[in-house]
């Protein structure tokens, strides 16, 4: 099986969020697949499989090490990436399809001149009242050892997100959450993670966000576009969007330096957008699988 190792929504190599790519024949189960993601042991595993649907360009299936999710953003935007390499569909500006589990997202590839190449539609949001919003807000609190402004909330698009307002970016920046809290408050939400976020007053970023998945395996993620993609769709809800159009800085604390572009429309549809980078190419070899025969 192909193998790409991409660096998504970085400033070239070693700075975003580590991807995996496997390009799969539609047999590959999903109990291997989940094993493979497991060995690879990064943040997501993302599988390119044939479409479907007939309106797609190709099909992917998300891993984290432990689960399978219908949607996540920087696999989404690095399996585009993956898909214009092994040329499943054209690198040319122009929209395209993906079709995963949270079913079909329009691609849209910018000029390869662009800092911003790869624009994913993210599914539609929707904000959830799990449970009592005061409750709520101080559990968050208590898991994250930090004051929130206004209420938390928990928002759907595709990965389920704990989203955590912290007013200003030094609050993020500084935070050091209980990590087995906050892994035990997300597997009781049937949250994948807390995402953090504050307001940037120096650089070119409108917000500083962090997020993190200890129940997934994950401590931090470094770069995560489902994780802005619900910021996003919260931020519109609310009246709060720094802009139509914003980027956001993600994984210096973790040494990374990711940025992704976020677009917001009219009806509130979010876009996620960043840079990719190969990293790594070459062949993951399955002794299980069977071997084709040739003449």
């Amino acid at each position: 099986m192909d193998l790409l190792y991409i660096d998504v929504f970085g400033n070239g190599a070693f700075t975003g969020n580590p991807l995996a790519v496997v390009r799969a024949e539609a047999t590959l189960d999903v109990r291997r697949m989940q094993a493979i993601a497991a060995w690879l042991n990064l943040s997501e595993t993302a599988f390119l499989l044939p479409p479907e649907d007939r309106r797609a360009d190709y099909r992917v299936r998300i891993f984290t090490p432990r689960q399978e999710l219908p949607f996540a953003g920087h696999p989404s935007v690095g399996a585009a990436w993956a898909a214009m390499h092994w040329h499943l569909m054209p690198s040319e500006g122009g929209l395209r399809m993906q079709q995963c589990g949270a079913g079909l997202l329009p691609v849209r590839i910018d000029d390869p001149s662009t800092p911003y190449r790869i624009h994913v539609k993210s599914p539609a949001a929707r904000l959830q009242a799990a449970i009592e919003p005061q409750r709520l807000l101080t559990m968050t609190q208590t898991a994250l050892g930090a004051p929130l402004v206004g209420q938390a909330q928990i928002v759907d698009v595709g990965a389920i997100w704990l989203l955590a307002d912290l007013g200003q970016s030094i609050s993020v920046r500084s935070l050091q959450p209980d990590l087995p809290a906050v892994a035990n408050l997300t597997s009781d939400l049937g949250c994948v993670g807390i995402a953090v976020f504050g307001r940037e007053t120096l650089g070119e970023a409108a917000l500083a966000v962090r997020a993190f998945c200890p129940g997934d395996g994950i401590a931090e993620d470094p770069v995560t576009g489902s994780a802005n993609a619900a910021i996003g769709a919260l931020l519109y809800a609310t009246g709060q969007l720094p802009g139509a159009r914003y980027e956001v800085s993600q994984g210096r604390e973790i040494g990374r330096d990711g940025h992704i572009l976020v677009e917001v429309e009219d009806d509130g549809a979010v876009w996620i957008g960043g840079a990719c980078t190969t990293c790594i190419e070459g062949v993951l070899k399955d002794p299980t699988a069977p071997q084709r025969v040739t003449a």
